[in-house]
């Protein structure tokens, strides 16, 4: 059996480091059973979906490293859902119901005070087709509901009725059909909601497993119910937990909150992304994984815990941090040509300054230092003044290799008597104009004899 997963998110807004997290989950699976993504877009809503938000979450797994085996619009699938529809109808297994929001919420209401479970009474099955033609007359118009197989003789008298699954995360799972209201599946303007597209997809696709977020296990045995109600295989699901801030607030598309397009552009890498995703809530360390397929044979679906998965943002940057010091120069020699970062030092420009920066554009700043032709006549104390004057008379002649660090501060002790701190620091200062960085042995021979001249005060 090939493995077959899909990713269905609503392009109704930019997705975070939350959504990225199933996303990541399937496609590691997939990776790990040699199988298929599929990029599926829930995109029913179509007055707040929008083609903008598709291809900003097209553009966005892709950076994650996420390839899809295939694209789908839910948009574009109406006819296959109508069918479904119908064949549910003809089964006696859909039904019109015909009650406001204001009256369900007033049986609700009187469920609770009789200390009943809140779970609809199936009443519109009692309607006979007069009282269905008057609610029509009034301009109402009918919501559909599934009826769930949850009872033997009459579907007034329920009883307890089990689905049970396996799930990859939490292991064996019970659902007792009787405990909830028959689900919804088409609204009173036609449109339809999640689950009834979700499922015939799922059948129609051939999914296999469906790896999701834990607040759908709930909803897990009314799925069930009507896939085996559609179709006679149903895959095997699999809820993670979620992702959600440091004080347990969840995440939210509309607010843009640490958007994965917004975590791009600040230069944080995808690997630190998806390593703090996937490891975040799990009983496995969360570190840097550099690849996505030393990801995936490290990703195992049962080590997610089953309460929720708290991050700290300022988590990515010691990820970020760790991956860009082992990145070589061909990992990242485009993305410093953009910077203006070229030439024939570059490499070894990128070689001194990795292990001192979190962002690869943050070495654009020790580019700039590294070339710079005039003073950091402010970054010296003025009680160092003339002993960088003294020091700077004594700079070894060119061409300089990689010991004129040495050769230089030897000359320097020598001749002034000063060393550590005293030292080295106001050295640094009057070279870089800030007071920690890349070693400087290995940064002096880049600025090269004529630059280091130029920063004399």
């Amino acid at each position: 059996m090939t493995v077959i997963v899909r990713f269905a998110p609503s392009p109704t807004g930019y997705i975070h480091i939350g959504n990225a997290r199933p996303a990541l989950y399937n496609w590691l699976f997939a990776l790990k059973n040699k199988g298929q993504f599929i990029l599926r877009y829930d995109d029913t809503d179509v007055e707040r979906s929008r083609s903008e938000y598709a291809e900003a979450i097209a553009r966005d797994i892709d950076w994650l490293g996420i390839k899809p085996s295939r694209v789908e619009y839910q948009s574009k699938r109406f006819a296959v859902y109508d069918a479904a529809v119908e064949k549910l109808k003809a089964a006696g297994l859909l039904y019109a119901c015909y009650e406001t929001a204001e009256e369900l919420e007033l049986r609700r209401k009187l469920r609770l005070t009789r200390r009943l479970p809140p779970v609809y009474g199936r009443d519109a099955l009692k309607l006979t087709d007069e009282q269905k033609a008057a609610f029509e007359a009034e301009g109402r118009k009918p919501h559909w509901r599934f009826l769930l197989p949850n009872f033997k003789a009459t579907p007034f008298e329920t009883e307890r009725t089990e689905v049970h699954w396996d799930d990859l995360v939490r292991g064996p799972q019970t659902v007792d059909l009787a405990s909830m209201s028959d689900p919804v599946l088409v609204r009173e303007d036609g449109t339809y909601l999640y689950t009834l597209p979700s499922v015939v997809d799922d059948i129609d696709m051939g999914i296999t497993h469906i790896i999701r977020g834990d607040d759908h296990v709930t909803n897990t045995g009314a799925q069930i119910a009507i896939f085996r109600a559609l179709s006679d295989v149903v895959p095997v699901f699999g809820h993670h937990n979620l992702l959600t801030t440091t004080s347990g607030e969840g995440l939210s598309k509309r607010s843009g909150a640490l958007s994965v397009g917004s975590l791009r552009e600040a230069g944080v890498e995808p690997m630190a992304v998806a390593s703090l995703a996937v490891l975040t809530g799990t009983s496995d360390n969360v570190e840097p994984i550099a690849t996505m397929e030393e990801l995936a044979a490290r990703y195992e679906p049962s080590h997610a815990s089953k309460s929720n998965a708290k991050f700290d943002p300022a988590d990515l940057t010691g990820l970020n941090r760790a991956l860009i010091h082992h990145l070589e120069f061909a990992d990242v020699e485009p993305r410093l040509a953009a910077l203006g970062i070229s030439g024939d030092k570059a490499e070894a420009f990128w070689a001194t300054v990795r292990g001192n920066i979190d962002h690869v554009q943050d070495a654009a700043q020790w580019w700039e230092i590294v070339n710079r032709t005039e003073p950091f006549s402010d970054a010296v104390a003025d009680e160092d003044k003339d002993f960088i004057a003294q020091a700077f008379d004594l700079l070894p002649e060119a061409p300089w290799g990689s010991d004129v660090w040495k050769a230089w501060t030897e000359a320097v002790k020598a001749a002034t008597g000063r060393k550590g701190k005293t030292l080295f620091m106001p050295l640094r200062l009057a070279l870089t104009g800030v007071a920690s960085g890349p070693e400087l042995a290995d940064l002096l021979p880049l600025i090269g004899r004529e630059n280091t001249l130029a920063r004399r005060a």
